[in-house]
């Protein structure tokens, strides 16, 4: 016999924090088709149709932010056994619906990947039974219980405990996050749920017949079934866990759709979160799937005016209903163009930007059409540099102008088209969309840039962005990133000479910032960033106890007291965008050809005794491992086959400079060039393993 269990999912349960039910239905179905192949040749197919029954069963309740309410009681016993089941059952009705709408499953389905130990029970200053994993994880407990028929089991979940120890729910919302099981009695029974997961690293154990065992229970890891591809290691114990963090927060939000957050009653796929969290997660995982059915997802959800949605799927407009230009922002939008770009550059698959191209080009052609000049995006609602820390306390938006935001977005989404069309060969797309770069670039300039060539506006967003996307002239930009460190830095009130640097971007600057640093020569500056640990900083939350990536700086205060409840999630993987410097600037690695067919090496080789990195291309497993010796620094490098190296080493004594290995394998191996430069050496190098030893200057 055949049979299935249904729940409300996506399709028809609550979805946000309006309370939204039915946004893609009203009514649960099951389609079905199998076939049987016999020995003798013939076929079988056995599909739903009117002769299939069905029968309400133990699930009382299942929802992704509630939870579910279990009755063992009500099991369906040996329903599968046409001699044993009970006959009450009603008759299935059959639904006409269209069939061309159906689309093979295209990513790879959200699965149970890991299992987590609990590490402690914990009664808190209130005597709540808390049970702590030890990790931020996303998924559910599966417990064992013995107790007598009608016995309860009531769990709840949360990310952190209070200031005081106690068990914290208010950052979940109206998200109750509760799993409640109903003994039918007698023997030890396992349970987990069905159609919810949940985010935490607390459950409390509000009801359970019997002592709370820690062996009774364990955490189910759940996400979509990615492959790790990257490896990131370094001497200093505080950057391991940040990386870890970033990589829990990757698999807790990476449940079939790139979620903002995996606990309050949100969990959407927020289209700005994506795109500046894209790098770091094409390094960590094999994210093309992935990426691929939420891209097809964003181009269906597209407006007709070539808007995008905040949230992929969208529940949040009507693709019909009139409502202005508030559906569509200013960096959130443009996931349209840096994802198919990102992972194009990632995985060398033309066939996403192919399919994506459209999308793209409707989503540059809206932002074209927005107020008077089509060269400025001053018009619609933005969301601006989201949640930085230059503006008034309990804000959200950051001090950067949103059309200086915009404008500059508008001019990178078009740039991008315009790569993006010469790849694809489409000449006259390729001449339109360069000389409409260029014009913005030009309006950007006489809008947002002073005479003397100094940015209007005064905040570090604004000089990452014009300086990441080469918005200024080149005899303008010396002084705007002396201006940015200016903007950086942080004197001791105690003493003048003490100078420390800190953030205070956002979502929208903080993925660039660091980078810029490095693009200007300023590495050092982008190291303390990251290295310091007073807030804001990365390293702050690490200190504080975090094991995924804050949705604020300071998620948790110095005095232990909460940002604002109403928007504060302990898994949140924007900020977690700092793990692409992290492997291009400290590990070296970036890309020169799409797919990592040729590809650069150029480590930063400050503070730390060594720097591990491992990537796994299409063309196979890439190492960079770089350590200090007592008097000298070694690098050992693996290149795949079928690809070619620049590697590139700066601050060095190049007469100290030796070649201590190499193994070739494959075709155009070994060292082809070597190029010595002052204190700078350029190698290039095919497909092998090599070891090199230089001292630094």
């Amino acid at each position: 016999m055949i049979g299935a269990i249904l729940g409300a999912g996506w399709y028809k349960g609550t979805l946000g924090w309006e309370g939204k039910k039915n946004i893609y239905g009203d009514r649960l179905a099951f389609l079905a088709q199998l076939h049987l192949y016999y020995a003798d040749g013939t076929e079988e197919i056995i599909s739903t149709d009117e002769k299939w029954e069905y029968k309400l069963g133990p699930i009382l309740f299942s929802e992704f932010y509630d939870g579910e309410i279990y009755d063992a009681r009500l099991e369906l016993q040996e329903w599968m056994n046409p001699a044993l089941y009970d006959k009450d059952w009603k008759k299935a009705k059959v639904i006409e619906y269209r069939k061309d709408i159906l689309v093979a499953q295209e990513n790879i389905p959200a699965r149970k990947m890991e299992v987590i130990k609990p590490v402690a029970i914990i009664t808190t200053p209130k005597r709540e039974t808390v049970i702590d994993f030890g990790q931020n994880m996303v998924g559910f407990v599966r417990f064992k219980v013995k107790g007598n028929a009608g016995d309860r089991v009531v769990l709840k979940h949360a990310e952190v405990l209070d200031k005081e120890g106690n068990f914290y729910t208010d950052n979940l919302r109206k998200a109750k996050q509760t799993i409640e099981y109903i003994l039918k009695g007698d023997y030890e029974e396992i349970f987990e749920p069905h159609f919810t997961y949940q985010g935490f690293r607390y459950v409390k154990v509000e009801e359970y017949p019997g002592k709370v065992d820690i062996n009774n229970f364990e955490g189910i890891v759940i996400y979509s079934g990615m492959e790790t591809t990257g490896e990131f290691e370094c001497s200093d114990d505080l950057v391991n866990r940040l990386q870890k963090n970033i990589v829990w927060s990757q698999k807790g939000n990476f449940v079939d759709v790139p979620t903002d957050c995996p606990q309050r009653d949100e969990r959407l796929g927020w289209t700005g979160d994506a795109q500046v969290f894209i790098k770091t997660a094409c390094f960590n995982m094999d994210v093309a799937l992935f990426f691929t059915k939420w891209l097809h997802d964003l181009a269906a959800d597209q407006f007709e005016n070539g808007g995008v949605p905040f949230v992929i799927p969208n529940i949040f407009f009507s693709k019909t209903q009139s409502f202005g230009d508030e559906h569509s922002s200013s960096a959130w939008g443009d996931a349209a163009t840096i994802c198919p770009w990102t992972i194009y550059q990632y995985y060398a698959d033309k066939r996403l930007l192919e399919q994506q191209y459209q999308s793209m080009k409707k989503w540059v052609e809206y932002i074209r059409k927005q107020g008077d000049n089509e060269y400025l995006w001053n018009t619609g609602f933005h969301f601006g540099d989201w949640v930085a820390l230059d503006t008034i306390e309990g804000s959200y938006i950051g001090a950067t102008p949103k059309d200086l935001i915009a404008t500059a977005f508008y001019a990178y989404s078009t740039w991008i088209l315009s790569q993006t069309a010469k790849v694809l060969g489409y000449v006259e797309d390729v001449e339109e969309y360069t000389k409409l770069y260029h014009n913005i670039v030009t309006e950007f300039r006489k809008e947002f840039v002073t005479p003397n060539g100094r940015l209007a506006a005064h905040t570090q967003t604004a000089h990452v962005l014009a300086l990441m996307f080469d918005l200024l002239e080149k005899k303008d930009v010396e002084k705007n990133v002396e201006m940015l460190i200016e903007l950086l830095k942080e004197i001791d009130i105690t003493d003048a000479s003490k100078v420390d640097y800190a953030l205070t971007t956002g979502f929208v600057g903080t993925p660039y910032l660091c980078h810029v640093l490095t693009k200007y020569g300023r590495s050092d500056i982008a190291l303390k960033l990251l290295l310091r640990k007073k807030y804001p900083s990365w390293l702050y939350q690490v200190l504080k106890g975090a094991t995924t990536i804050w949705e604020h700086w300071d998620g948790i205060k110095e005095d232990g007291t909460f940002w604002d409840a109403n928007m504060n999630s302990f898994n949140h993987y924007a900020y977690g965008s700092i793990g692409d410097w992290m492997y291009s600037v400290l590990g070296g690695l970036n890309i020169l050809e799409p797919g990592f067919k040729k590809f650069l090496i150029k480590p930063y080789f400050e503070y730390f005794n060594y720097v591990k990195l491992k990537y796994k291309s299409m063309y196979g497993d890439i190492f960079v491992r770089w350590e200090k010796q007592v008097n000298s620094i070694k690098l050992e490098l693996i290149v795949p086959a079928n690809t070619e190296a620049i590697v590139e080493l700066e601050k060095i004594d190049t007469d100290t400079f030796k070649i201590l290995s190499q193994e070739n394998s494959g075709s155009e191996t070994g060292i082809k060039d070597i190029t010595i430069n002052e204190n700078i050496i350029k190698i290039s190098i095919g497909s092998g393993n090599y070891k090199f030893e230089f001292k630094k200057i």
